[in-house]
């Protein structure tokens, strides 16, 4: 199992981590919600629970629940930059469809 971070996407979280001034690393996570079922969630890690798995991509904490990395095994995160949007990018092999919007998925 892995979970990974591009260059981009590390420096991106090395740099909100030290704006925050404290943190972990950052938690992926899936929630039920949107047209296609599950929506994707990012949120900074202050303390790790004893359930989650951590992985380490380009010097960054990874931090997943165990519901959530059934879904997310071999995913890469990237951060990426097109026009005026920019923000993270899921890479994820476990995707079968996604909505229209591109805010939900399903396995």
């Amino acid at each position: 199992m892995s979970i990974t971070l591009t260059d981009k996407a590390a420096d991106r979280v090395r740099n909100f981590l030290t704006n925050r001034g404290k943190g972990e690393g950052l938690r992926l996570g899936v929630k039920t919600t949107g047209c296609s079922g599950m929506a994707y969630v990012l949120e900074f890690v202050d303390e790790v629970a004893d359930e989650d798995t951590v992985f380490e991509s380009n010097g960054v904490k990874i931090i997943i629940d165990p519901k959530s990395l059934l879904y997310l095994d071999g995913t890469e995160l990237d951060y990426t930059k097109e026009g005026l949007n920019e923000g993270f990018k899921f890479n994820n092999p476990n995707v079968k469809d996604t909505c229209g919007c591109g805010e939900s998925f399903t396995v």
